[in-house]
């Protein structure tokens, strides 16, 4: 007797702690109250929603399915439970609990909404839409049928009617959860990036410690080029969550923007620390080692991300760049000619593919990639440059010249192409000055 007193009181603990929203310890005392009587279906329930809360959706199925068969007609379970399936993308297992669900209760509002994202997710959006309208049968205010509707219209890139639906969700709810983040989303997508902010801001209002929303508002002002206020979004994360990784590697890519590796860097290791095989780490790692001139270290990092990511521009770039430091322009020129031999129009590309020719002594190769690039990329200056240079090289003088006039066309204050332009006169010069000494010998002998 007394173990089902301590079971029961346990329950209530839980209770208490999910008032404070100490999740985690609440499933603790439900999952103890249920070694003492597995047999009571609001437990199970109960267990699956402390573990919705703390995003162990699969393990919510389990809880949530275990009540279902314990309490087989309970509306409010079979709910829970289709949500749960399609939470984790089990849309059809999903969609039989909802129209089961439909045939037993056929005014069942919340059975024909839910649908709605069932239907979303499997891809059959008129068949979403069907269930809207009958949703709306039912209950013409049902702020469920319009927040599933907008998922529905934004799969489908419709964000306007998304957002007009979302908008309608709130006026019917207006403390229904992340609808102001997916408006945020909607908004991004429409590049209507102030209007995102607002909604954002909005939602955490609701709830200020929201990691997901914090993390979408830092790459919304990152997106705006706003990097202060991006990195202390970011920062707010990992004071929440100081093993977040995304926050952490967003925190590094910014640092990296800003030309600040070394900070850059510590970022980046502490998200190693916690992911080593995060996707895109070894990418940052190899660049951030690549600007504070490491280049033995950027090589064993960009290996491995080119490795594991083989098409990847950015990689291949990088590792051809890290090459060319260390003195390998042969191997530097693969990497570049794979980058041309997926995506032709790099300039980029075709520029550093050139640097590596004219390493080797193939100027006129170099030249050819280097045009090549500014056909690509009309205002590339450092590409003119390299061109100009070899021009000179090659004694193509008007070709240099007149390189060296386009580029100072477009950056006329460009001291480089200055020194050039210096550079191509007294070569020019010294060289007439060779042609006048062997014309006058002639004249001299006579």
């Amino acid at each position: 007797m007394s173990d089902w007193h301590d079971a029961e009181q346990r329950i209530e603990r839980a209770q208490q702690l999910s008032e404070v929203q100490r999740w985690g310890d609440a499933l603790v005392e439900v999952e103890a109250a249920l070694e003492v009587n597995p047999h009571n279906p609001l437990w199970h329930a109960q267990r699956g929603f402390l573990l919705d809360q703390l995003e162990r959706y699969a393990d919510a199925v389990t809880a949530y399915q275990a009540a279902l068969d314990l309490e087989p007609e309970d509306t409010g379970i079979a709910i829970s439970l289709g949500i749960s399936l399609a939470r984790v993308e089990r849309y059809t297992e999903a969609l039989e609990v909802f129209v089961d669900l439909t045939r037993r209760e056929p005014d069942c509002e919340l059975a024909y909404s839910h649908q709605i994202l069932v239907y979303a997710g499997l891809g059959a959006h008129d068949k979403a839409e069907e269930m809207f309208y009958l949703a709306q049968q039912i209950d013409e205010n049902s702020p469920y049928a319009y927040f599933h509707m907008g998922a529905s219209l934004a799969m489908r890139g419709d964000f306007e009617r998304a957002i007009y639906c979302w908008k309608r969700t709130l006026e019917l709810d207006s403390g229904f959860p992340g609808v102001n983040q997916r408006i945020g989303r909607a908004c991004r997508a429409l590049g209507d990036l102030d209007r995102a902010r607002r909604h954002y801001v909005a939602e955490l209002r609701e709830d200020p410690g929201d990691v997901n929303v914090l993390l979408e508002l830092g790459e919304l002002e990152a997106q705006a080029e706003n990097f202060t206020q991006a990195i202390a979004k970011f920062m707010q994360v990992v004071e929440l969550d100081p093993g977040n990784v995304t926050a952490h590697i967003a925190t590094g890519e910014i640092l990296l923007r800003c030309g600040q590796p070394r900070r850059a860097l510590e970022s980046l290791q502490q998200a190693l620390a916690v992911d080593p095989d995060r996707p895109g780490l070894d990418l940052r790692l190899g660049e951030a080692y690549l600007l504070l001139a490491r280049y033995k270290e950027s090589r064993q990092y960009l290996e491995r991300a080119v490795e594991s990511d083989p098409q990847n521009e950015a990689a291949l770039m990088a590792m051809g760049n890290c090459l060319l430091q260390l003195g390998k322009p042969d191997q530097a020129a693969y990497m570049f000619q794979r980058i041309i031999g997926q995506a032709s129009d790099s300039s980029y590309a075709h520029h550093n593919l050139g640097v590596c020719y004219f390493m080797q002594g193939r100027y006129d190769a170099g030249l050819k990639q280097c045009l090549r690039a500014i056909e690509l990329k009309p205002d590339y200056v450092m590409a003119m440059q390299k061109a100009a240079l070899a021009c000179v090289d090659l004694g193509r003088w008007r070709e240099a010249r007149e390189m060296i006039e386009r580029a100072l066309a477009v950056e006329p204050a460009n001291d480089a192409m200055r020194q050039l332009k210096r550079r191509l006169w007294r070569r020019r010069l010294a060289w007439w000055s060779r042609r006048l000494i062997g014309w006058a010998r002639p004249w001299g002998r006579q």
